[in-house]
């Protein structure tokens, strides 16, 4: 679950859990232990009490840790024959325990990490253990593997942040335990920057900022995970895919159209029928044939490359578009912009010669590259996923092509200098693919775009070019879309930042704001003229609006700071004498009375540079100020 914690982090967190089990032991003898293993940030325990836990209690319970941390407990290991193991947890009435060995016993490791997403508790064979690892913390034992550190002095610094409810083994009828959830790490600094971040999750939270700056919103009667943008959404939108188009133009891609929906044929005949169906919608009946919405974009372009033939010279041909698609999400899994069931696609597909493959995946990253610098994001990196090939049922079952391609993939990734980690049985079922993991401000990790290298596709389609013999060759098909969805992406950087986006970027870049009604045609002059701007933008324009409410100045510019729009652009009897504006910035820096073009000229450069890439301090709730990495 945690595999990427450090070793002695993980043995930490892992030792932490057993700490306040130990410490749920003292206080509630007659608790009963589900499973606790390491996280990315801590440690929880799923426990059965006798009464449910309310926040307060977790006070009392890190004050008991705190105590039996003092006394340096060690963490003494102890092995047992199976059976010796079953009959000392069912002595000691620890049925969860009793179920675990059970289960153990009879299929093996694998099992429980997979029922339980705990793999601390045992090592062993997937088809079974012999024997069995305890460890003793005071009163406290408990089936485990380790490690642990050697005593309950060396736990770190520890917060219990929240209790909630787990099903046993994440069975809906069986019992509910409690989890209490828990913060660890090494040093006081970043237990405490941590803390800042989960605090400032809530703040960021896409959800509440995009319904607070009607940026989307989801209507019960189009459909769960459907987003309607808004104007001002849309506007965001509109930014971004206009960066895109420029980027892309900038690497040779040409821009395609394809429709929504498909004819079931395409479908079998692309494999995503028979290996994908679990995801897409049923299909429906058009003049006696079966149609689907799409999923992917991949088989429409597929079909624009077979529109003409191609020669060695022609390639890489990249085509690129902002697809829209729709793919089955159960309800319980929908969460704001974060997951959805229809969504637009930065998508884009590179038919290439296998000599240019490699090249070619490594422009691809390196695009990622460009577009995570131009948002300020530093924290990234790409994940590798490989086919399970002992469960070729998952996966086109092409050893010999997987292993090729993995070696392309392999040999760009290294010569990108970006870093990366391999992870197994998470390749799509047509080609390896690579993940890009970024990290938003405040430390929270999303998938935000995936990137594959496909063999199938070239034999499904018979996608070919004529080489420099003058036979027909196969080609090598990528898989790109470095933006990921719009929706996703927009989720990630409202919470990156904040909901002040740049100057470039904000769905409305200036707001004017008429002192009195007889002020309303200045006003309105003035947007005209900064709309009219010679600054080229995703909307068209400069996005300008006007404030004519009947709301005092004043708070028509507290109305415009709350809506975290860039510039305010105050206008009454002397700027409208003077042909000026008073500028305000969002965070409330007064810049004093600007003739107009100074006012464009400003913003233009802001907009045509895109230099405001991230908040400034002001505008963003301050971080301590020597920010830790949390590991």
């Amino acid at each position: 679950m945690a595999n990427d914690i450090a070793p002695d982090v993980y043995a930490m967190r892992h030792s932490c859990a057993h700490l306040m089990a130990a410490a749920v032991r003292e206080l509630y003898p007659e608790a009963k232990f589900g499973v606790g293993p390491p996280t990315t940030t801590g440690f929880y325990y799923d426990i059965d009490l006798p009464e449910p836990l309310k926040l307060e209690d977790l006070q009392k319970i890190e004050q008991a840790m705190r105590k039996l941390r003092k006394k340096k407990l060690r963490f003494d290991r102890r092995e047992l024959p199976i059976e010796d193991a079953i009959g000392f947890m069912r002595e000691h009435h620890q049925d969860y325990k009793v179920e675990l060995l059970e289960l153990l016993r009879d299929r093996g490791t694998t099992a429980i990490a997979k029922e339980t997403g705990d793999d601390t508790a045992v090592d062993g064979e997937a088809s079974g253990v012999d024997s069995v690892s305890f460890y003793t913390t005071g009163n406290f034992v408990d089936l485990c593997r380790g490690p642990h550190v050697e005593n309950t002095g060396q736990c770190g610094e520890f917060k219990l942040i929240n209790i909630a409810g787990a099903y046993w083994r994440g069975n809906s009828d069986g019992p509910q335990l409690q989890r209490i959830y828990g913060l660890c790490f090494p040093t006081k600094e970043e237990l405490e920057h941590c803390i800042w971040q989960m605090e400032q999750a809530k703040l960021r939270d896409h959800r509440k900022i995009g319904r607070e700056l009607k940026l989307y919103r989801f209507s019960p009667e189009v459909g769960a995970g459907l987003p309607l943008w808004l104007p001002r959404g849309t506007a965001l939108r509109d930014e971004l895919e206009f960066l895109a188009q420029k980027e892309e133009r900038r690497d040779g891609y040409l821009r395609v159209v394809t429709p929504h929906i498909t004819k079931q044929e395409l479908y079998y005949r692309s494999r995503h029928l028979p290996y994908y169906a679990e995801d897409m919608y049923k299909p429906f009946e058009i003049d006696g044939e079966h149609f689907y919405l799409r999923p992917m974009n991949c088989p429409h372009h597929h079909q624009v490359y077979l529109a003409e033939k191609h020669s060695y010279r022609d390639l890489p041909v990249r085509l690129s578009e902002y697809g829209q698609v729709y793919r089955y999400e159960a309800s319980g899994a929908l969460s704001g912009l974060m997951r959805v069931r229809g969504f637009c696609q930065n998508d884009a597909h590179l038919y290439c010669r296998y000599d240019q493959a490699k090249d070619e995946f490594l422009k691809v990253m390196r695009l990622h590259a460009r577009y995570y610098d131009l948002f300020g994001i530093k924290d990234y990196y790409m994940r590798l996923s490989l086919p399970d090939l002992d469960k070729l049922d998952k996966y086109v079952d092409e050893p010999e092509k997987w292993l090729a391609a993995l070696e392309i993939i392999r040999e760009a990734m290294i010569e990108s200098g970006y870093p990366y980690k391999e992870v197994e049985g998470e390749a799509a079922f047509y080609g390896p693919k690579v993940d890009f993991m970024i990290k938003s401000v405040i430390g929270t990790e999303y998938a935000i775009s995936t990137n594959q290298l496909d063999f199938l596709a070239t034999q499904t389609f018979d996608l070919t070019y004529i080489g420099e013999d003058g036979k027909e060759h196969p080609v090598y098909v990528i898989h790109r879309a470095p933006l990921g969805s719009h929706e996703r992406f927009v989720a990630f950087l409202i919470e990156h930042y904040a909901g002040n986006f740049p100057t470039w970027l904000a769905p409305v870049q200036a707001m004017v704001v008429p002192i009195a009604d007889r002020h309303n045609d200045y006003a309105a002059e003035v947007r005209s003229l900064l709309f009219d701007a010679d600054v080229p933008t995703g909307t068209g324009g400069l996005r300008v609006e006007v404030d004519t409410s009947t709301e005092r100045m004043q708070k028509k510019i507290r109305n415009a700071q709350l809506e975290k729009i860039p510039y305010i652009l105050v206008v009454g009897d002397k700027e409208a004498e003077t042909r000026t504006v008073a500028v305000r910035l969002r965070n409330g820096t007064d810049l004093g009375a600007m003739p107009i073009a100074d006012v464009i000229a400003r913003i233009r450069d802001e907009v045509m540079n895109r230099r405001d890439i991230v908040p400034t301090a002001d505008e963003a709730v301050a971080a301590p100020e020597a920010p830790v990495q949390v590991h």
